[in-house]
């Protein structure tokens, strides 16, 4: 399987400012949690006051202003079964 040009970025500046490159999708927003789903998987990012700048997911690029505490990638497997799926299996 050949694996596509995938690449993201992140540029935090004086905790104020984010800038993200390889958005693909913003999953969920409001003014202390950001999910994104980005070429490299989703990251979830934390904070106060979040607001979205700027979003064009045809080039892929993400700029929230606000206070953040910090990000974290997280791996969701969309094809997973739940906890409860493989309990009745």
């Amino acid at each position: 399987m050949e694996k596509k040009n995938e690449s993201s970025n992140i540029i935090i500046e004086n905790r104020e400012k984010m800038s993200v490159s390889g958005v693909l999708d913003v999953v969920s927003f409001d003014d202390a949690v950001v999910v994104l789903d980005t070429e490299l998987g989703s990251i979830v990012v934390r904070g106060q006051e979040f607001r979205i700048n700027k979003l064009n997911v045809d080039i892929g690029e993400l700029v929230i202003e606000g206070k953040v505490d910090g990000f974290s990638y997280e791996d969701f497997e969309k094809n997973k079964p739940g906890f409860f799926a493989r309990m009745f299996k």
